[in-house]
Parts: structure tokens; sequence; C-alpha cells
């Protein structure tokens, strides 16, 4: 049996990176899908090739840091999938900029997209989930939570926000049949990941590939994170609750 069948999921910020090779991975692994991303034209593209494959996979544009896109992502999850067994809130975006050069409107949009996100479409999701009884949700953290980053305060604090709801959400409704996990990459070759490192090199921070080697080894491939992702939103992760997976190859252990 795969290892998603007859779980509908709602990924946000699923039409590239890590979250466009979850949405594959949950594919092949049977799950009815949609996709809410603020890149409308990326996440129907990928709908359409996964859908032209013979996968179940609908998708929608929206900008899930506000109000009305998470009600956009809802309600077309809502209508396409009926119940929704897994929310994996993955949109987040990142800013590298030296503390005193960050604006307050810096501040709002990062809180906005990488915790408010999680808030909004959690709190249109949960219910439903404590209705059944049943429900998972996977965050999108960082190793950042750990081991703050330079020129990255903002990041780091917003992706906190979010963290520690995560894991506030899991020890308020284990009880009522709710789990809710985090996964914390380090540095992944993806479009974020790389506009990450050509940031912090503009600084001067040492950030070129043998640096990302020499701190996790190698640079982290998207399906890597997947991977984890697909584990905590299937039923083999049943007992892992309030978890928080790095897949970061020892960056925070050393």
């Amino acid at each position: 049996m795969k290892r998603l069948e007859r779980k509908n999921v709602l990924i946000t910020g699923g039409a590239g990176g890590a979250g466009a090779a979850s949405v594959r991975l949950f594919a092949r692994e049977g799950a009815r899908i949609m996709i809410a991303d603020r890149d409308g034209e990326a996440a129907r593209e990928l709908a359409e090739e996964l859908t032209d494959a013979g996968h179940d996979v609908g998708w929608v544009h929206a900008d899930v840091s506000l109000v009305e896109g998470a009600r956009a992502a809802f309600q077309a999850a809502s209508e396409s999938l009926g119940r929704i067994d897994v929310l994996f809130n993955h949109a987040g975006i990142i800013l590298v900029k030296p503390f005193l050069d960050c604006t307050l409107e810096e501040w709002d949009e990062l809180m906005d997209n990488n915790a408010k996100s999680a808030f909004l479409m959690t709190r249109l999701v949960l219910p439903q989930m404590l209705e059944r009884g049943k429900g998972t949700l996977v965050f999108t953290s960082t190793t950042g939570v750990r081991a703050a980053t330079h020129l990255e305060a903002l990041y780091c604090a917003s992706k906190a926000a979010m963290h520690q709801l995560a894991r506030a959400l899991a020890v308020e409704y284990r009880d009522q049949g709710i789990r809710c996990n985090l996964i914390c990459p380090s540095f992944v070759r993806t479009r974020h990941g790389e506009h990450e490192i050509a940031q912090l090199r503009s600084y001067g921070v040492f950030a070129s590939e043998s640096d990302v080697n020499a701190m996790q080894g190698r640079i982290c491939e998207p399906e890597e994170v997947a991977e984890v992702a697909l584990f905590l939103a299937s039923d083999a992760s049943s007992f892992v609750n309030g978890a928080e997976v790095f897949v970061d190859n020892t960056f925070t252990a050393v």
C-alpha cells in the first residue's frame, strides 16, 4: 500500500523547491493534493504535469500570508478534496540583511509570510480535523531556530515564532488526535537556498559551496527534505508529535 493512500493533502508554497519535491513524492505515494502558492503559473504547471501522469493534483493561486489568500487556499482544497487529512505549512520567505538596516515593513513581511501564514492556515483547517478526531500538521522551519545565522535576525525570529506555535499546537491538541511536527532544513539546493547563499556572499559571509560543504558535508537536495515530510505526513510517524526533525547532516550538532 502506498504511504499516503486515501490521504488528502494541502501544501502551501508547493510550487517550487522542496515544496514541489514534496508534491511529486506525495503524489507518487497516493495522496490527493491541493497546491497553494502565490506563484500561480508554477503551481499550474506542476499540477498539470502530475495530472497528466495520472495523479490527483489541483492548484490555487493564493498568497497565504493574507487572510483572503488563506481562505482561498482552504476553500479550493475543501471543494476539491473534501476533508483535509494533512496540512503542510511550507510557504515562507527569507531576508538576508544587517539588523540595523531592516525596516518595520520588512519585519512585518517576514512575520506575515513565515508565522502568520501558518497561523491562518492552521486556524482554518484544524476545526475539521478536530471534528473527525484525527489530523496531521507539518511545518517547515529552519536550522536557524537553533543555530542563529549572520544577517538573518528577522528570518530567524519569524521562523522561531512559527516553530514554537507548532510545538504548542502539538501539546494542546495531542489528546484530540492531532499530530504536529517540524522539519528544520539547513542549506538546500533550491532557488530559496541559492538566493540565501548569494545574499550572504554579497555581504562577505563565507557561504560558497565549499563553505557549505564544511558546515554540513554537502548541500541538501530538495528530495531529501521531501522524504522527511512524507514520513511526518504518513501514519508511519503515528507516535511522533511535537518533534523537530533537523535535516542538516550535523549542521546544528557541531
